[in-house]
């Protein structure tokens, strides 16, 4: 009986997956088609852009830099320091002190000559109260702006409360931790100052693992890859992810999100979609998608651009634990977006958003821990009564590990070859070998820890990321931080 059953499966399941794995095959060589032909564009428009231009004119767009910091008295003022090194004419760096426990406010509030000032501002969306804002009776420290608000339990609280605070009509969201390229503004405004036929909403760029590289004073000195194993697996998962997933999407204005670490906005289409949501476990997606229905619903003809140069370096996990909540965190925001936003689904009303990224996003994304999760029971069961085609099996797998290190190969390559940040073989071939055991040892990481997040949003459990365990920028193990978010 249960032999007979399972023969019917067999035919009804292996077509199903035959179908989705042929389209994700094909979704793949797309998008790294897509990628290679917008990258190449991208290359030539550097060639002639003269970014002293952007820095000298006076028509350069104001930009409001917001940094949420929670606990983070170890590291803020080097982390401080650094965010006041853009070079760009016309920006300001909004610290939101997020009802910190430690000396967080003492320290910033000593080392750049803090006063509380009288600071009039428009409460366009709600947070938790702000219960001062202070400035610099330094003129070097005129652009550093610091909020004191109460604990919003979210980085989309204190965003909301900077974006309130905030002078300029685009804000970059990044985190106080990050470490950002001194030319972040001007690269990133540029497809906004450019683009003729659209409104570009928002604009990011590629972020990298700062696991390993050498920094002094919250500047990246040498970029190295990372030598942790953890670290070192998703360095090659977001060069995959930015150079070759989102320049694909970027070159058919098909963004699927923009980065929380690293995300420059249209201040105005912000606010009129409501701000970020402070409930949502996947902050940067869910304000993305209220941006896109926002003007889509109002006929306003608009674009998000990715560019491929690395602008951010973010410390990755090297714990499994911490590494576990990420991922549960954005398991559950995927899943909880997806239910939230469910009626742009296959919605023509929402033109490609509806058509093209949330479908994807649906089933190549939400589905995939699934379906990998049944195939692997199912083809258990048919081991078990002998059902399985071993040749056919055998190959069938070759060919789609082969294929997964040929794409992953290639979006690394093809960094290396074009923006040579690695300036060692030794570092390329580090990562490069990432790709030759991602599928046995890192990506069965991401599938558990995917549909961990799923269940703990359908069983409603309490998920908080817990302390982040860092070793702080300078590499020693003496400075190491603990922050919780």
């Amino acid at each position: 009986m249960i032999r007979t059953i399972l023969e019917h499966l067999q035919v009804i399941f292996e077509k199903t997956v035959y179908i989705y794995g042929v389209l994700l095959l094909i979704i793949y060589a797309c998008l790294a088609l897509m990628s290679y032909y917008n990258v190449r564009r991208f290359l030539k428009k550097e060639s002639y852009t003269d970014y002293k231009v952007i820095v000298g004119s006076e028509l350069a767009p104001g930009i409001s830099v917001l940094a949420p910091a929670f606990n983070e008295g170890l590291t803020i003022i080097s982390n401080v320091r650094s965010l006041l090194t853009f070079d760009y004419p016309k920006y300001e760096v909004i610290i939101i002190n997020d009802g910190s426990t430690d000396d967080t406010l003492e320290k910033v509030i000593k080392e750049f000559s803090l006063v509380k000032v009288d600071f009039a501002y428009d409460v366009k969306i709600q947070s938790k109260p702000i219960r001062g804002v202070y400035k610099s009776t330094d003129d070097a420290y005129a652009k550093l702006v610091v909020v004191d608000k109460e604990n919003g339990k979210s980085k989309a609280d204190a965003t909301n409360a900077g974006m309130n605070v905030s002078s300029f009509p685009y804000f970059l969201c990044t985190d106080v931790d990050c470490i950002l390229h001194e030319q972040t503004l001007q690269k990133l405004i540029r497809p906004i100052m450019e683009e003729e036929n659209h409104r570009v909403i928002a604009t990011g760029a590629t972020l990298r693992m700062a696991n390993s590289c050498e920094i002094d004073k919250g500047v990246i000195i040498k970029i190295r890859a990372p030598r942790p194993l953890l670290a070192r697996f998703q360095e090659m998962e977001y060069i995959r992810s930015f150079v070759l997933g989102k320049m694909g999407w970027s070159y058919i204005n098909c963004v699927p999100n923009v980065s929380g670490g690293l995300g420059m906005f249209d201040k105005e289409i912000a606010i009129k979609a409501g701000g970020y949501d402070p409930a949502s476990f996947a902050e940067d997606m869910e304000l993305m998608m209220r941006m896109c229905r926002y003007v889509h619903d109002n006929k306003i003809k608009a674009a998000i651009r990715y560019i491929p140069v690395t602008l951010c370096w973010t410390e990755g996990p090297t714990s499994l634990k911490v590494f576990m909540r990420q991922r549960t965190r954005w398991g559950r925001g995927l899943i909880q977006l997806m239910v939230t936003h469910r009626k742009m689904l296959f919605n023509p009303r929402y033109g490609r958003v509806g058509l093209i990224v949330f479908p994807y996003n649906f089933f190549f994304e939400l589905l995939a821990p699934f379906i990998e999760i049944t195939g692997l029971v199912y083809y258990i069961l048919l081991a078990i009564f002998g059902l399985v085609n071993w040749p056919y099996a055998i190959i069938l797998l070759l060919f789609v590990y082969s294929y997964a290190i040929m794409i992953s190969s290639l979006a690394v390559l093809w960094d290396q070859l074009t923006f040579q940040y690695y300036k060692t073989w030794t570092d390329v071939a580090r990562i490069a070998s990432m790709v030759f055991v991602e599928m046995i040892l890192y990506h069965p990481l991401i599938v558990i820890f995917a549909l961990r997040g799923y269940f703990f949003h359908l069983a409603n459990r309490k998920h908080s990321w817990g302390n982040m365990q860092r070793t702080g920028f300078k590499g020693s193990s003496a400075n190491a931080t603990t922050a919780t978010t």
